[in-house]
């Protein structure tokens, strides 16, 4: 059973994971990411936008890591 602090952090990181999914797959769909207030569009710079939607896909997998480890208590923390 996870910890209270655990559980907060867990429920957010969940909260997280549908927001950054839907903005990768807008962004892939539409060919624009967004960086900080303006976008970068795939027709502009090819790869920059190819290393923005790496990272967002990145971060999209280490949260949802964090969070199945939080909520579900896989034991990972204890192999690394």
């Amino acid at each position: 059973m996870p910890q209270g602090d655990d559980l907060l952090v867990g429920l957010v990181a969940l909260a997280l994971l549908p927001i950054i999914g839907l903005r990768l797959y807008r962004g892939l769909r539409d060919g624009r990411l967004p960086v900080y207030r303006t976008y970068l569009t795939r027709a502009e710079s090819g790869a920059k936008f190819g290393a923005l939607a790496a990272l967002h896909a990145a971060s999209f997998v280490l949260i949802a890591l964090v969070a199945a480890e939080l909520l579900l208590g896989l034991g990972l923390r204890e192999s690394f």
